[in-house]
């Protein structure tokens, strides 16, 4: 016998910005296990001289432009839509709550892709698109019509919520705690949006229960090193609830007018598969084909390529890139973010360094390639001796107040910058 297919069809209006401006219409179906999405822009949003495409692959024409997902790792919605759109923690909280709620009432129907996507908190959103339903409400928002971005000062209930979530012992309560607030950003890690002081948004990314060593100062002692090696970084710092470093990280897609800014992931920006091998050549090449400053921009990528080798950030997939929109379809590349040192695993690059290359291992490759991003001899020279000097002060700045590592931990982290390349690096710049 037959089983008859339940078939879905949502739609959902795309805008964009503080003022939520109208962009166009998002159309969601479902039969069965087949997923799509098709996305229409507003005739006022083609007229305005505002206008840009809001994602690499959505054009500025009328009429629907459909997507599917190209593996099964792949979003079926568009790239810059997709990057909205809670990872694998985010996914864990939403599916542990709806499996709770299930349990309670086993008519509500299984979550959906779309369901996914409406999860996240509107005032947290990644970017500045946003989404609002046929009765004009944003999604998501609570019942109240309130934020639910926590502050600061909530960070050890969520900390503690997420815990529970980590060890599978959580409650309905922290499950329904957690909505909107642990489920509006990507990564595999405990994470969660809040309000910081100075009333900016910013990131709180948790230590996990299966950690060896301290992830969240090694992620601050990251990002300290990039800036003093000339890489425009995220602002971080470790926030101590009793014991527990938790690494705050301020947002960069939000201005001092807490103003939203639009973003896409490199991924968004190649229309990339997460099961392709891409590479930094390509980066390169759409910065230069979209960037407001490319030349800039492209060294930029150069100096981060050479610190990720430096200490072993072998997590640069092309989610942990992004760009800001700047005006007309002209975008900058983002603040670096999401660089971790890696003491336990190989130096080699996710993302290759060009398709002749393949993976990044040495420091030999970048220099060879250093005129594709626009630099000569003395310049990547001059490039790779600042960042050599920041990376060779690690643990001066991992034992500072804003890092906090302890002298007995830095043995847990030495592999990631104390090794053949850093030595390589040192003897090039004595020549």
């Amino acid at each position: 016998m037959k089983v008859a297919v339940t078939s879905i069809r949502r739609q959902v209006q795309l805008c964009i910005g503080k003022a939520g401006v109208p962009v166009g219409s998002l159309v969601y179906v479902c039969q069965g296990r087949r997923e799509n999405s098709a996305f229409a822009y507003d005739e006022d949003w083609l007229a305005s001289t505002a206008r840009f495409n809001v994602s690499a692959d959505l054009q500025l024409m009328a009429g629907h432009q459909s997507h599917k997902a190209a593996s099964l790792h792949d979003s079926v919605f568009h790239g810059a839509i997709a990057d909205t759109a809670p990872d694998a923690w985010g996914r864990r909280v939403i599916a542990r709550d709806h499996a709770k709620r299930r349990k309670d009432d086993p008519r509500l129907p299984a979550l959906t892709e779309l369901d996914y996507l409406l999860a996240v908190d509107d005032f947290s959103r990644v970017g500045a698109l946003r989404l609002r339903d046929p009765n004009g409400s944003w999604q998501r928002t609570t019942m109240s019509g309130q934020r639910s971005t926590p502050p600061l000062i909530e960070l050890e209930r969520v900390f503690l919520a997420s815990r529970a979530v980590e060890r599978g012992d959580e409650t309905a309560e922290d499950l329904r705690y957690l909505q909107g607030k642990g489920t509006s950003l990507g990564g595999m890690r405990p994470k969660c949006t809040l309000v910081d002081e100075d009333g900016r948004l910013a990131i709180g990314k948790f230590p996990s229960v299966g950690d060896a060593r301290s992830v969240t100062r090694g992620e601050v002692l990251a990002l300290k090193l990039a800036a003093l090696a000339g890489i425009d970084a995220a602002q971080a710092r470790i926030v101590l609830l009793g014991e527990v470093p938790v690494a705050v990280i301020s947002r960069f897609d939000r201005d001092q007018a807490d103003g939203r800014i639009p973003y896409q992931s490199a991924a968004s920006l190649l229309q990339a598969s997460r099961e392709e091998d891409r590479s930094y050549t390509e980066i390169a090449d759409a910065i230069r084909a979209h960037g407001h400053a490319p030349t800039q921009d492209v060294r930029q990528l150069w100096r981060r390529l050479v610190f990720n080798l430096l200490i072993t950030n072998v997590d640069d997939h092309l989610q942990n890139h992004g760009f800001l929109h700047v005006a007309h379809g002209q975008w900058r590349l983002a603040p670096a973010f999401d660089i971790n040192p890696f003491p336990d695993k190989e130096q080699e690059s996710k993302t290759w360094l060009s398709e002749q290359d393949g993976p990044i291992t040495d420091l030999g490759m970048l220099l060879a390639r250093a005129a594709y991003f626009g630099l000569d001899e003395a310049q990547a020279r001059a490039i790779l001796a600042e960042v050599h000097a920041a990376v060779a002060n690690w643990r001066q700045v991992a034992l500072s107040a804003d890092v906090g590592l302890r002298q007995a931990e830095l043995d847990d982290f030495a592999p990631a910058f104390e090794h053949e390349q850093l030595m390589a690096a040192s003897v090039l710049l004595r020549r």
